[in-house]
């Protein structure tokens, strides 16, 4: 049970974080559309981060982190601290290194780079992203340097330090970006994207000291700790240069649609994802360390049941989620877009690529849980070999549907390769570890799936008869509208819920519960 409430206590002080940061994540997007609206020039933005986001998620984002972890984290639970910062401090000298060295011949290379991501942009439009490409790199720097300070202190199962830092990262970019759009256009959004990525590295480092930090001066590639990450790494790298392939080609093609459709896309692919941030990263961030624990002491019984819990618990949130975006998705972007030079074409493009996005949502979601359930074995092979399987099927996918569905075909073939990615874990799990009670994870999902049918069929309705009585032109009513609909479906599937007695419903309701109990000082 401790093992539980431990999980339980980190995941909910990332899940508070992530949605203070999400809710000012869209409060940037509100001000950009707002300022801008969905046009070539948000497109511009939301392509300049493809390149920079390429040199993170390489060197540090992906590969980095799900080799990381499980050393640092292997180090520590054998008492061995001082080596563990030994690594941590070679490791931390060469992503310095490397990430200066990508962002030099990434600047020079900037306006051939974007020509062979957005060829249908017009030459203004592209002469604009290469701009705002070229302050955007800077970011990936102080990405880097937060990437490994997270890492070494979610070993140490200190999850506030990082999780602030994703908030004062949005922070900063609303607040700097605002002031300095005045000045410098939708390029001050970028400055502060530069802004943030320094705010969220400075607020971790403190911590660091605290937590006794032993840095060095040191490139020994050699070190036995060293040689396990990049062991580990390799695969992970070459599963990510596909990944990112593919998020290219889904970009080359975007750009030939008309214009703000980049925009919409990337809109609709982040409104989609954040159930993902708020309930499977977060959940997902929990249980990482203490599935390496388990592992490093070879308790596979005790694994087995982390890696069910988090997975059957993360469904058990993201599921109703989806069907929930899927049941209001245009009154949803309505209420969160539609203002200033964000349109109603706009709304309808962004909801068209919500609706496909959001059918993978419990896929991508379990996938957060599941990668990270074979990193801590130290098997990293595994996944990208199925990561390499479902962009090939996501490729395939996107040349066809595009055809029938235009960006929704786009958003649809991502989904599909979700879904995909994420039974194919399971399978390769199974044969790994064993026995992973199967039968369960079906019985769970079943009851799952018919509480959110239910809870969206409530929702559309409810927001239906809504739209029929108020005018819903104005915010408030709008307000109501989402508040009302989404309030009645929660309700309605919290209810489902005890009453098909599904077990993560009960687990959740305990916690909260216990919760409510000590913060009122009932024994």
């Amino acid at each position: 049970m401790a093992g539980k409430n431990g999980v339980a206590r980190a995941a909910g002080v990332i899940m508070v974080a992530m949605v203070v940061s999400r809710i000012l994540g869209y409060i940037r997007d509100v001000v950009i559309y707002y300022e801008f609206g969905q046009n070539q020039l948000t497109d511009a933005y939301n392509a300049a981060f493809s390149i920079p986001d390429f040199l993170y998620m390489l060197l540090v984002g992906g590969a980095l982190s799900s080799a990381f972890i499980p050393v640092f984290s292997s180090y520590l639970a054998k008492d061995r601290e001082e080596e563990a910062f030994e690594v941590a401090s070679i490791i931390f000298n060469l992503v310095i290194t490397l990430m200066l060295l990508g962002i030099t011949f990434g600047m020079i290379f900037t306006p051939s780079l974007i020509k062979l991501l957005v060829p249908g942009f017009t030459e203004e439009t592209m002469g604009l992203t290469v701009k705002l490409t070229r302050i955007m790199f800077i970011q990936a720097l102080f990405m880097g340097l937060s990437g490994i300070s997270m890492g070494i202190l979610n070993s140490y199962k200190h999850f506030l330090m990082p999780a602030l830092g994703s908030v004062l990262y949005n922070l900063s970019i609303v607040a700097a970006g605002w002031v300095l759009s005045r000045y410098f256009g939708i390029a001050g959004f970028s400055i502060g994207v530069v802004v943030g990525a320094m705010a969220n590295f400075l607020v971790q480092f403190p911590k660091l000291i605290s937590l006794g930090l032993k840095y060095r001066l040191s490139f020994n590639i050699s070190h036995p700790g060293v040689r396990q990450i990049f062991k580990l790494m390799l695969p992970v790298l070459i599963g990510l240069s596909v990944t990112q392939l593919n998020l290219f080609v889904n970009q080359n093609l975007a750009s030939t649609l008309p214009h703000g459709i980049v925009a919409a896309l990337r809109t609709g692919q982040r409104i989609m994802q954040l159930p993902i941030g708020i309930f499977a990263v977060s959940v997902a961030v929990a249980v990482f360390p203490t599935l390496t624990e388990h592992a490093a002491r070879d308790d596979m019984t005790q694994f087995k049941k982390t890696m069910a819990l988090g997975v059957r618990s993360v469904i058990f949130l993201t599921f109703p989620a989806a069907v929930g975006l899927i049941a209001l998705r245009v009154p949803i972007v309505r209420l969160l877009f539609e203002q200033g030079k964000f349109t109603h074409e706009a709304t309808l493009a962004t909801a068209h690529a919500l609706l496909f996005y959001s059918i993978g949502l419990f896929g991508y979601s379990a996938q957060q849980v599941l990668n990270r359930t074979f990193y801590a074995v130290q098997d990293t092979i595994t996944p990208v070999k199925v990561g390499v399987m479902t962009i090939a099927l996501n490729l395939v996918l996107n040349l066809v549907l595009i055809r029938y569905l235009a960006h929704g075909g786009l958003a649809l073939a991502y989904s599909i390769a979700g879904i995909f990615n994420m039974l194919i874990l399971l399978y390769y799990l199974r044969k790994k570890i064993g026995h992973i009670n199967g039968r369960a994870f079906l019985m769970s999902f079943f009851r799952i799936f018919i509480a959110s049918i239910v809870m969206g069929f409530a929702a559309y309705y409810s927001a239906s008869y809504i739209e029929g009585v108020l005018d819903i032109s104005r915010k408030f009513s709008q307000f109501v509208q989402v508040g009302f609909s989404v309030l009645l479906g929660s309700l309605i599937y919290g209810i489902m819920s005890i009453l098909f007695k599904i077990e993560e419903g009960v687990l959740v309701w305990n916690i909260l519960s216990r919760r409510f109990r000590r913060n009122n000082g009932v024994a």
